[in-house]
């Protein structure tokens, strides 16, 4: 059997775990040295965009951003919320200047949305300085559910869709060098298994449940992350995955309402949305962390940068150094999304690709 399908060893299983609880229950304790809000400095003249823009840590981290000078792009499925959240931030006393904020429609379900959202902002010509890949689910308790592109809801929304995205939008990136990629990831990847030849979770061997099929879409983001890590080696594009803390936020949305109540209730040591969005406000405002992601490339590290919710680097699973079963991963991927495996080059040089999802230009 391929060592890329196969379950955690009980050891590594009961490593994980202990890991998740004890840096769940402490997680305030470890980030006791951070101020609430994360300072920011000025980005002024800085284009971010921030998918899933409109609640929780998206909402924090897009607000934020904005309030500090970046032009900031909301890439959401409710664009008439998000309009209404922009009138809501302009009209507050404190802002001291008008805010500089585009939005545009994005949909992580529809693979097609995402070439949509990367041809009209390839269109602009504009640099990109920092993708903040921050939209994503977790469906707990809920059966099995397939996308209209066919994949599993959490394998397209956590890890698919922002592959796509962050690939697409490298020509803009380059432009914008040095510049950022953060993938909002979970430290639940710990007790994740992916099996590239089921990411779909439709065999008996890898039965599905949503707590499975979510840490597994955040370990296959981080397994991803590393080679494109690689394929970026002499540009000045850098990938960093955070991890946010344990959150309340409405990722618990598909919960009973009784439930989610509770969720909400009981867990006290939990942080709030603007306490974790801290982490990747970090990954993509300090100066220092990109001298850590090129000492990275430098070395040839098999993994990107991981920065824990105290905003401090921190390790992922072990599973990350196995570049071979990354690797797999990341062939498996462009073989989901519609992309030649060496798309990364291509796409640097300039060349013309396709994708099943729709035209791809940078013009």
């Amino acid at each position: 059997m391929n060592s890329s399908s196969k379950g955690l060893e009980w050891k590594e299983w009961l490593q994980g775990w202990l890991r998740l609880t004890y840096e769940t229950l402490f997680q305030k304790i470890h980030a006791k040295h951070l101020q609430d809000p994360l300072p920011l400095p000025p980005l002024n003249g800085l284009n971010c965009i921030v998918t899933g823009a409109t609640s929780g840590i998206g909402l924090e981290i897009a607000k934020q951003l904005a309030e500090s000078g970046a032009h900031l792009v909301m890439a959401v499925r409710n664009t008439n919320l998000a309009h209404q959240l922009i009138e809501k931030w302009q009209r507050n006393e404190t802002v001291s200047r008008p805010l500089s904020i585009d939005v545009i429609e994005l949909d992580l379900f529809y693979l097609e949305s995402v070439v949509k959202f990367a041809q009209e902002w390839n269109l602009r010509s504009k640099p990109l300085h920092i993708l903040i890949n921050n939209a994503g689910i977790y469906s707990i308790g809920q059966p099995q559910k397939f996308t209209k592109d066919g994949y599993e809801t959490h394998i397209q929304v956590n890890h698919l869709a922002p592959a796509l995205l962050s690939l697409l939008l490298l020509p803009s990136l380059k432009r914008g060098s040095p510049s950022r990629i953060i993938n909002m990831n979970s430290l639940m990847h710990v007790i994740g298994v992916v099996d590239p030849q089921d990411m779909n979770f439709l065999t008996k061997k890898n039965k599905f449940t949503s707590r499975k099929a979510y840490s597994s879409s955040k370990l296959a983001q981080l397994k991803f992350s590393s080679i494109l890590q690689k394929f970026l080696i002499n540009t000045n594009i850098h990938v960093m995955c955070v991890e946010p803390g344990a959150v309340r936020t409405n990722v618990t949305r598909d919960l009973p309402r009784i439930l989610n109540v509770l969720y909400q209730k009981m867990f006290f040591f939990m942080f709030d949305a603007q306490q974790g969005s801290r982490s990747a406000l970090f990954a993509a405002t300090d100066a220092e962390i990109l001298d850590y992601c090129g000492v990275l490339k430098a070395e040839g590290c098999n993994g990107c940068a991981f920065i824990g919710c105290h905003c401090r680097i921190s390790e992922p699973s072990k599973q990350v150094d196995n570049e071979r079963t990354s690797f797999e991963i990341w062939n498996k991927t462009m073989e989901m999304v519609g992309l030649p495996a060496r798309c990364v080059d291509m796409i640097l040089q300039g060349e013309e690709i396709h994708c099943r999802y729709g035209a791809i230009n940078d013009r």
